[in-house]
């Protein structure tokens, strides 16, 4: 069954044309291609983030646009390039996006949990501001991980990362996404990372 599908008509901005896409649900899909093809684009669109100029996108043969838009948020997470932390603790920063979504926040053990899956291993208690990009960037995903969406969706996860730390990060996620039944869809400019980890790739720019 497809988690996403969008037809031969869809167009962002009046611009960028895309093909007929469809994502299989459960899948680790890497869309790949040239910069500036809708590569992030595309990602916004799945999370209704933007809305197409033209065409429909489906979310499990839904199109997007009947469901409740923050619902549909929690199912469809869209983790972006910037990170953003509050200052403070990183418990503090697991507090205050749990407090946003009106849920209660993971206990310290969780936490630790979903750190170590995104190689983030850091004290609770460290102060998110002494981070440097790439760790501040796999502690804002840990974030996101521990709301275990239906559909996490990725744009360019490892830019701040080493080789060594991204091929670790996307084997621990592939991992936890897999025993979790969590759609990831990865925004992926790295032609080595994708063939080693993607379960299913899109090839936007080339027929598009």
């Amino acid at each position: 069954m497809d988690i996403f599908s969008s037809d031969s008509e869809l167009c962002f901005a009046d611009f960028i044309n895309y093909p007929e896409i469809k994502i299989p649900a459960d899948s680790f899909t890497f869309i790949t291609g040239k910069s500036g093809c809708g590569k992030s684009s595309y990602l916004k669109m799945l999370n209704a983030t933007v809305i197409p100029s033209r065409g429909i996108i489906k979310y499990r043969g839904t199109p997007i646009s009947e469901f409740s838009i923050l619902d549909y948020r929690r199912k469809v997470t869209l983790v972006p390039q910037k990170v953003f932390l509050f200052d403070g603790t990183i418990r503090e920063n697991f507090d205050k996006y749990y407090e946003m979504r009106e849920t209660p926040a993971p206990s310290d053990e969780q936490i630790k949990e979903f750190l170590t899956i995104c190689c983030a291993d850091f004290p609770i208690d460290a102060n998110c501001t002494s981070l440097s990009g790439g760790e501040q960037q796999r502690v804002f995903l840990s974030i996101f991980l521990s709301c275990k969406p239906d559909a996490l969706l990725l744009d360019e996860p490892t830019a701040a990362l080493d080789e060594k730390n991204a091929h670790s990060l996307f084997s621990s996620l592939k991992e936890f996404c897999s025993q979790n039944k969590i759609t990831l869809v990865c925004v992926c400019h790295s032609r080595e990372l994708a063939d080693e980890f993607a379960e299913y790739e899109i090839r936007l720019g080339e027929n598009s």
